[in-house]
């Protein structure tokens, strides 16, 4: 991994971030906004493989307990699970078809949003699952896979730009 690829990923976080916080907050549905950042993670690891999707899931879980998340760790470890399950899919599938990789981030949103009902709210005898399914797990599902399908075609595009790069650059010292 070379400086070029540390440094676009980490301007694709900063943006899904700056993005997923300010500009679809403004665009909301309901209260529920998509989660970019769970999107950039599991493109990741889905582009790039595990190591790659464990590292974005952490920085990108790590940034979201900084600014939003009541326990430091909580969301990083989630992110992390997310980034290194589907980073084992890399071997598998073929990254450049649109339609399994956004199935495979709303399963995730949708595992994610189910984790974060048993870990925060059904612990504290919050038993309305009904309730939270209809009116937060699916339609951010929902808004999340519609916009995946958007923002997950230009992160395989820089990546696959930024891999056509080093690969030019390695022949030249051959």
């Amino acid at each position: 991994m070379n400086i070029r690829r540390v440094i676009v990923n980490f301007i694709f976080l900063l943006a899904s971030f700056i993005l997923q916080s300010t500009v679809f907050r403004a665009l909301d549905f309901g209260g529920i906004a998509p989660n970019l950042l769970l999107i950039f993670t599991a493109s990741l690891g889905f582009i790039k493989g595990d190591k790659a999707g464990l590292l974005a899931g952490f920085f990108c879980g790590l940034l979201y307990d900084v600014f939003f998340g009541a326990y430091l760790g909580f969301y990083a470890l989630i992110f992390m699970y997310v980034g290194f399950l589907i980073g084992k899919l890399h071997e598998i599938f073929f990254s450049n078809n649109v339609a399994i990789p956004i199935t495979f981030i709303t399963i995730a949103d949708f595992v994610y949003g189910f984790i974060c009902y048993v870990l925060l709210f059904m612990f504290r005898n919050r038993f309305d699952i009904k309730f939270y399914m209809m009116n937060i797990i699916i339609p951010e599902v929902v808004y999340t896979a519609l916009v995946a399908i958007i923002y997950y075609p230009i992160i395989l595009k820089v990546n696959n730009k930024i891999d056509e790069i080093e690969q030019r650059s390695a022949k030249k010292f051959v």
